[in-house]
């Protein structure tokens, strides 16, 4: 990575802005593909930084062309959130983040404090019998605690079923329980590989008939897969961007993707990612391998940030990230910080809905920085 053309790139009080509370989405759009979508114009200037049309997501098959490849997250979010009560009667909320090995499990816990080495809990569903798990230790790295399972509950595979009958979806805490919306609505429609604690969320966006009007319009699906995890919870804390570091999450680039992408750029078409997950995936595998794409299995932790040059994204499908995230800071290394601030201003204003169930923002190879083109 290069260094930001700008010192206020560095900061990360650069990326604040003021959101309206009521834009905070709550609901998911109905069809999903009826979502708005902010669609951006070719790079932008000083005087024309918010240029971009307002669509919907149905849309997108018209900004999208034959041969081109759209690379979306197949990864499937886990019921990872859990009722338990202590002993003493007190009520506990876990979240499953990862598995330790031998039916050990990292979650983060509320309330955290009061829970020691040994003691035991109890899962709580509605006709389900009482189950006992039990803390083993506390995790320094995240502040969690490690618990133990029973010990068939290996990985997420194996784990799905006590979750599917314990658990409940982990939505995120902006998002107060929405009624009569159905878990579905928090998987994408290509949900495949469980192991995920939070949504790849541009990707909820796309249903099955524009998916399909996609193929018939000679656009190619391939398939990575990044377990959403810990870093979703951490907030960037650091003003300073230039050490920043954040938590590592577990992708598989299979041999299918390398060759797909090799294909799409041998036949002249564009490499698009759907949401942030795709780019962090197919950029973090590049830059382990000096630019190169590769298949991989196992973390990657890459910053992605302005000055950052893309060796494999061209195209972004993204929805409306937090104020001071490492997604913000992604999306601007794509089309500028004062760009993207100003595209942001302009959602607010034509009343666009934000975060997991909001609306989307389509980056067109064409309206990338110069600088950051692959």
């Amino acid at each position: 990575m290069s260094v930001p053309p700008d010192p206020a790139d560095g900061l990360l009080s650069s990326y604040s802005f003021a959101l309206p509370e009521d834009l905070i989405a709550q609901q998911p759009a109905e069809p999903r593909h009826a979502a708005r979508l902010l669609v951006l114009e070719g790079a932008g200037t000083d005087t024309d930084a918010a240029a971009a049309r307002h669509r919907t997501v149905w849309d997108l098959q018209e900004e999208l062309v034959s041969g081109d490849l759209l690379v979306v997250n197949d990864t499937r979010v886990l019921r990872a959130r859990l009722a338990a009560r202590r002993a003493s009667g007190g009520a506990v909320e876990l979240l499953l983040l990862e598995a330790r090995g031998e039916g050990l499990w990292l979650c983060l816990a509320r309330p955290a404090k009061r829970l020691h080495q040994g003691e035991e809990l109890r899962l709580e569903a509605a006709g389900q019998p009482p189950l006992p798990v039990r803390i083993e230790a506390t995790d320094p790295a995240s502040g969690g605690r490690l618990v133990r399972f029973p010990a068939d509950c290996t990985d997420a595979a194996a784990i799905e079923p006590l979750l599917a009958r314990y658990g409940s979806m982990p939505l995120p805490p902006y998002i107060a329980a929405p009624e009569g919306v159905d878990d579905s609505r928090y998987q994408t429609r290509y949900a495949a590989r469980p192991g995920a604690v939070a949504a790849p969320t541009a990707g909820l966006h796309l249903s099955d008939e524009l998916l399909e009007a996609l193929r018939a319009r000679g656009v190619l699906l391939a398939t990575v897969t990044l377990h959403v995890g810990l870093g979703t919870f951490r907030p960037v804390e650091s003003e300073d961007l230039s050490a920043l570091e954040l938590h590592s999450e577990w992708v598989e680039v299979r041999p299918e993707l390398v060759a797909a992408v090799a294909a799409c750029r041998a036949r002249g078409g564009r490499v698009i990612a759907v949401g942030t997950t795709c780019v962090r995936s197919l950029e973090g595998v590049a830059a382990l391998n000096g630019g190169r794409l590769v298949p991989h299995t196992g973390p990657v932790n890459l910053v992605i940030q302005p000055g950052f040059r893309f060796a494999v994204v061209q195209g972004l499908l993204t929805n409306f990230h937090l104020p001071r995230s490492s997604l913000l800071l992604l999306v601007s290394a794509l089309v500028g910080r004062p760009r993207l601030l100003a595209l942001y201003d302009e959602a607010i204003a034509h009343r666009y809905r934000f975060f997991s169930y909001g609306d989307a923002m389509w980056v067109p190879p064409e309206a990338v920085l110069e600088a950051a083109r692959v």
